[in-house]
């Protein structure tokens, strides 16, 4: 295992851990609803009293095999990790006395929680990888249906905060969508922060429609080239785009929708003067 990969592996735990350190810590114990499979879960909790991770573990088991259905492996592979430490944060931070209570004041708890859900969340994204939870049904619907991603999520969000909204007081919910608002600001900082350019190179047989896929509905700017095999020097048509690594995550979740053996060369060009690095897979 490379150290690149390692880092990986230690940055989404890490993004998971913040996560539920800011909902343990700020959200649950304040009542600020939420939304996301979290909300959910605070909204079963208060009905039946089943602790939240265990309601977000069963939720996001079923959304994860769900995921792996409709979506593929690759995809799955991206939220394996998110899908079962995040529950298992939840668990052992509501077991640490005193941890649940380091604030009543509601201002503080939206604060600082807003800050720690969207630094977990985009330390998650910024790794191309995915909380999974309620981001799986949005990736479905697009993929089945063509209905943009943002459009199903804010749907899928706002039916969350519905469903708390009945047990909640004014201020909670007030508070909760502001919340919402500071989380994602924090999350669109951190996937950018510090953010260099990659290139995209992609070799498949559905050029045309992974061409249509990026340029229309992901708003990338695509060239077309002209490659030749190595083995059999076979002239064919190749995908070139830049991009930045936030929208790399999607760009690639795309390009497997529509061509699961598609050939993906990913290239940091911003170091390409220096030490240089390129990350190739072969999708089967």
């Amino acid at each position: 295992m490379n150290r690149t990969l390692i880092k990986k592996l230690i940055l989404i735990l890490l993004g998971n851990f913040i996560l539920a350190f800011g909902v343990n810590c700020f959200m649950v114990s304040t009542g600020i609803i939420m939304g996301g499979a979290t909300g959910i879960g605070l909204a079963v909790n208060k009905f039946t009293g089943i602790n939240l991770s265990y309601v977000v573990w069963v939720l996001n088991f079923i959304l994860f095999f769900l995921g792996l259905f409709f979506m593929g492996k690759a995809f799955a592979m991206s939220i394996i990790l998110s899908t079962f430490f995040y529950p298992l944060c939840l668990n052992v931070l509501e077991r640490i006395p005193g941890i649940m209570h380091l604030t009543d004041n509601l201002l503080l708890a939206d604060i600082y929680g807003g800050v720690l859900v969207g630094l977990g969340i985009g330390l998650v994204v910024r790794q191309g990888a995915s909380t999974g939870g309620l981001d799986i049904p949005p990736l479905i619907m697009q993929k089945k249906f063509g209905i943009p991603v943002g459009i199903s999520l804010y749907v899928c969000d706002f039916t969350v905060l519905v469903m708390q909204a009945f047990f909640s007081t004014s201020d909670q919910v007030l508070y909760g969508i502001l919340n919402v608002f500071l989380s994602s600001m924090v999350v669109n900082y951190v996937t950018v922060m510090g953010e260099r350019k990659v290139q995209l190179l992609v070799i498949s047989d559905k050029y045309e429609e992974i061409r249509k896929e990026l340029l229309t509905d992901m708003d990338l700017g695509v060239t077309l080239v002209h490659v030749e095999t190595g083995y059999m020097r076979q002239e064919q048509m190749a995908v070139l785009c830049v991009t930045t690594a936030r929208k790399l995550y999607g760009a690639n979740l795309a390009i497997q929708t529509i061509d699961p053996r598609a050939f993906i060369s990913i290239t940091n060009i911003s170091e390409v003067r220096g030490r240089g690095f390129t990350l190739e897979r072969k999708y089967k």
